[in-house]
């Protein structure tokens, strides 16, 4: 018999508390601030990717200022009204999704509604989850209700993309910018869900997942409670790479060094060898790119004065290929042709530091020899401008050093003919 209550890793260990939110320490200081100096606003934006607790911090936001006691950023798990809150069964704590609730008769009915008093909480707290979803017609019916709503009322707003949110309702709220959650931050969490859950996993699984979720816990959290489905207790890095098609960090590295080399023929053989492997393609090319965005740190980290030029070439031409791979009908077609515009790009050189390198050859005497932008004009007895023969002259005459006996002729003779046309000039004026 299946066992009906079983709950996923990811709701099994959402933080209760504030001091369990990983990764966002700046967010928690501001709210525990707000309430230790009865500082609350009544509309909070919190905007962030994917996974990052902004639903989270909204419960535990609520839970805090609804406690029986009063605010407090440190609810006891006894609490009636923080365990109603966090199961979402309080009445005066309402979730609503933005994408399934966007039109604006129920925007106007959530408008209705807020001038009710809370049933059992000191705030009625909406929290409006995607909140970018809802339609303009419905972000203006808010508006006024946003800007003075009731005293007992407060929103909580989360989004994904802030640059959809009209800037009216942007301006009215208190924005919270919820960040990716590193990678190291992510592999301590998830080692101490395997202690607890029995779980044995080297640390190099740990980390491919890690890298995997790209700063979202949940996401991180996701892929572990798969891992454990299909390895059972023990989970090894070539378990995971197998799972989710991924590529072993010693390969990328090797790649990547192909790339720096020029080596066609092996990026060639490592392309066929990933087809034939089932790798994700996409998600190879973005472990490529933060492997030579890691080399450049660490060039900097190193007290170099100036970051490989090279590298910085190869990853924007890593960077531009990304939609394409991602996009694509034929993605190994697309993913060999962004590594050989990447080693092109690789191989190309700068325009200063092509000047550099010229100017390091040229003789002595030719560097001397500076033309003014602005040549000096000699003024005639009659206040009148003379042409700049002699500068004119110099100049052609250095030139024509520095170049092969048939060119040296034909530009003298151009010089005789350039000082005949300076006398008639100066003759006119005269």
């Amino acid at each position: 018999m299946t066992n009906s209550s079983y709950q996923v890793i990811a709701r099994r260990w959402r933080p209760t508390q504030f001091a369990e939110l990983v990764g966002q320490d700046h967010v928690v200081r501001t709210l525990g601030n707000a309430i230790k100096m009865e500082r609350i606003a009544h509309a909070y934006l919190f905007v962030g990717p994917r996974g990052t607790g902004k639903t989270t911090s909204a419960r535990l936001f609520a839970k805090s200022l609804n406690w029986e006691k009063g605010p407090s950023m440190e609810v006891p798990e006894d609490s009636e009204i923080g365990q109603s809150i966090m199961e979402g069964r309080c009445l005066d704590v309402i979730e609503i999704d933005g994408a399934s609730n966007n039109s604006v008769d129920q925007v106007r009915d959530l408008r209705d509604e807020c001038q009710y008093a809370p049933a059992q909480c000191r705030y009625k707290i909406y929290v409006i989850d995607e909140v970018h979803m809802l339609s303009q017609a419905a972000f203006n019916a808010l508006l006024k209700t946003l800007e003075e709503p009731p005293k007992h009322v407060k929103f909580v707003f989360a989004t994904t993309e802030a640059n959809k949110v009209l800037p009216t309702i942007v301006s009215r709220c208190q924005r919270f910018e919820f960040r990716s959650i590193p990678v190291d931050l992510i592999v301590d969490k998830l080692s101490q869900i395997c202690d607890v859950e029995k779980i044995k996993v080297d640390q190099e699984a740990l980390n491919a997942i890690a890298r995997m979720a790209q700063g979202g816990m949940r996401d991180a959290q996701s892929i572990l409670d798969q891992m454990i489905s299909f390895c059972g207790k023990e989970i090894k890095q070539d378990n995971v790479l197998e799972v989710y098609g991924l590529v072993a960090r010693e390969r990328i590295v090797k790649l990547g060094d192909h790339i720096f080399e020029g080596n066609f023929e092996e990026i060639l053989k490592e392309a066929d060898a990933f087809a034939v492997e089932g790798v994700d393609f996409y998600r190879a090319l973005l472990d490529l790119a933060d492997y030579v965005r890691e080399y450049l740190v660490s060039c900097m980290k190193d007290g170099k004065n100036s970051y490989p030029e090279q590298a910085v070439r190869v990853l924007d031409s890593l960077r531009e290929g990304e939609d394409l791979v991602r996009s694509g009908l034929s993605e190994k077609t697309n993913f060999e042709v962004t590594l050989l515009r990447a080693v092109e790009a690789g191989k190309s050189r700068s325009i200063d530091k092509i000047i550099r390198q010229i100017s390091g050859i040229l003789p002595d005497e030719a560097k001397k020899k500076r033309v003014s932008s602005k040549p000096d004009l000699k003024v005639n007895k009659k206040g009148g401008a003379n042409s700049p023969k002699e500068d004119i002259s110099e100049l052609v005459v250095s030139s024509s050093r520095y170049d092969t006996p048939s060119q040296n002729s034909n530009e003298l003779e151009v010089n005789e003919e350039s000082n005949a046309r300076v006398e008639n000039v100066e003759d006119m004026h005269e």
